[in-house]
């Protein structure tokens, strides 16, 4: 079953300890597109402007990503810029160019309606309670949000939370938008907002997933280096759903083997700047990360 995907496509700049890359396939929905692509068909929506190079729609079709929900408008595309420290868990946004992606209001191909998975990449919650507005009874939501729109966009996310199913969001944004500093209590509060299903990213230290059947972890896989973590969040979503949808329906046992794969397609994701190593990706590959990962965490 297909993946519907929305969110932005962006052109990226990007400076880390290990080098520098301009004008980037970047955006949350790019990443995410081509993480799901490798489980299922993805159906993309976004915008970009008339200065978006065709290698890298090229690139997504060749994933098998229809693009039919993309569209290009005339003016620059959403560009942004970063620079990370030799901690690259820190990161500085050096420039935001919005371009088309200001106007950005997401209209859905009539065949796009009845997709059955949803994953609002992050986009402001106005936009992504659009999005919902507009599909048919599908299986599952889920939705990513950034710091931005807890600061912002309170009030709409609490709206859009009561109305999905997954809700996917990293440490620092679960406790400011629950007050809790903590991983568990923020859930619980997590919970009282509405999604019956919450992933908690950690990074380097993996990830949890609170549901009705209790917790569990997930490991990240151990990486000797790190070239560019960029994407590397929208790369788990993606992946997530896509495994989801390649199977025959869900529970929350998929779920978890879900964000083992998740977690393998988003360590190569950091292997090379931007999406790079994700264009090269195979199956296999995939597959056999997610053997290591069961061998390590094994006991």
């Amino acid at each position: 079953m297909s993946v519907l995907v929305v969110g932005s496509t962006a052109l990226d700049s990007i400076q880390t300890p290990h080098g520098f890359r301009d004008r980037l396939l970047g955006g949350s929905a790019s990443y995410a597109a081509l993480a799901a692509s490798f489980f299922a068909p993805v159906r993309l929506v976004g915008i970009v402007g008339t200065d978006f190079p065709r290698s890298y729609l090229t690139l997504l079709r060749r994933r098998g990503i229809d693009v039919t929900g993309m569209e290009q408008r005339d003016g620059p595309t959403f560009q942004w810029s970063g620079e990370y420290e030799p901690n690259m868990n820190r990161r500085r946004t050096l420039r935001t160019d919005l371009g088309v992606f200001a106007g950005f209001r997401p209209e859905l191909p009539d065949g796009y309606r009845r997709t059955p998975w949803i994953l609002l990449a992050n986009i402001s919650p106005e936009l992504q309670l659009h999005v919902l507005q507009q599909v048919y009874r599908p299986r599952l939501v889920a939705a990513d949000t950034m710091d931005l729109w807890l600061e912002t966009a309170r009030t709409e996310l609490l709206q859009l939370l009561q109305q999905v199913d997954l809700f996917i969001l990293n440490e620092s944004e679960a406790a400011q938008l629950t007050g809790e500093a903590s991983a568990v209590p923020a859930l619980r509060r997590l919970h009282a907002f509405g999604p019956p299903y919450v992933i908690i990213k950690k990074g380097e230290h993996g990830a949890i997933l609170s549901g009705p059947n209790g917790l569990f972890l997930a490991p990240a896989f151990p990486l000797a280096r790190v070239v560019d973590p960029t994407g590397a969040g929208d790369s788990f979503a993606g992946a997530l759903l896509g495994y989801l949808a390649a199977g025959r329906g869900f529970s929350e046992r998929r779920l978890r083997r879900a964000m083992i794969y998740a977690s393998a397609v988003a360590s190569f994701c950091c292997e090379e700047f931007g999406v790079i190593r994700l264009a090269k990706l195979s199956r296999s590959a995939i597959e056999k990360r997610v053997l290591q990962l069961r061998r390590i965490t094994r006991f």
